[in-house]
């Protein structure tokens, strides 16, 4: 038989889109059951999460679209039922803020407090067109010149189900660590997009930022690195194709780090920035 032809989701109608749906449970409070899907060693990716947060926040406030959310991640979340509820904090004409949180149950069946997230929401399409940038797009070979998980002969550390549900083409001059010769810079680039073909919108920007190894496997470092705080401003919304992302870390003291984002549209537009806060585990 013919293969089959593959047929590109969209937007709205794609598995991200099912996976970060909420169900409105009463006026400010939505049910969700985070997905297996994606996971890194067991744990739930930090962008997917902001990406259901922010769906959430998108739905109780006035407006549509994500201009910053400041995240907090306060305990590890697992797969599962989770409850988010959101508080309306100011509303404006052109901006409207809100807070939300997303909460498990421990084993006890006491609600604990995963994630806390702050954000304003607005309009990006009433924008005005006018862009004055010294910021370049990065410089990242062509795609098919890039390595992902699946090229890799074997597992790569820290890869797991969300590797699946991406297309993640990672710069070579940033895969030493997946040789055994971190670079040392701190830097990891690639082509970004969703595996089943679907376009970039704001709300999955808040999944690129977070999506890429982190910065630390190319200063030698390997482990898990939790995200301690994520703040994302969302410039533009991105034209259809692969993003491409670069992320790079100055400053590791204290066992934290940062990694400062760029996400680019295939217009070569700055669409999102973020910074967060890591915690990393040094061995002695």
């Amino acid at each position: 038989m013919p293969e089959a032809a593959f047929v590109q989701a969209t937007i709205g109608d794609s598995e991200f889109d099912r996976d970060t749906a909420v169900t409105l449970r009463e006026p400010g409070v939505y049910d969700i059951d985070l997905s297996a899907g994606w996971t890194i060693i067991g744990a739930v990716n930090g962008g997917y999460l902001l990406a259901v947060l922010g769906r959430a926040l998108a739905d109780a406030l006035p407006h549509d679209d994500p201009f910053t959310v400041s995240a907090h991640y306060l305990t590890a979340s697992r797969p599962g039922p989770a409850v988010v509820r959101t508080n309306i904090v100011r509303t404006g004409r052109t901006l409207s803020t809100g807070q939300a949180s997303l909460f498990q149950y421990d084993e006890a069946g006491n609600e604990v407090e995963r994630i806390r997230v702050l954000a304003s929401y607005g309009d990006l399409d009433s924008l005005p067109d006018d862009v004055r940038t010294t910021a370049k797009p990065p410089a990242i070979p062509p795609v098919e010149q890039c390595f992902g998980p699946q090229d890799a002969p074997a597992p790569v550390p820290g890869s797991s189900a969300i590797a699946d549900r991406l297309l993640l083409k990672l710069d070579p001059s940033t895969l030493g660590w997946v040789l055994g010769a971190p670079s040392g810079k701190g830097e990891m680039r690639a082509w970004f997009g969703l595996a089943d073909g679907r376009d970039a919108d704001p709300i999955s920007l808040l999944l690129a930022v977070d999506a890429l190894p982190p910065t630390a496997f190319e200063l030698g470092i390997s482990g898990w690195v939790p995200t301690v705080e994520l703040t994302v401003h969302v410039r533009c919304r991105p034209a259809p194709g692969p993003l491409r992302v670069s992320i790079a870390t100055r400053n590791l003291a204290g066992g934290f780090l940062e990694e400062d984002a760029e996400v680019w549209d295939s217009a070569d537009r700055l669409v999102a920035q973020s910074r967060q806060l890591a915690r990393v585990r040094l061995s002695n």
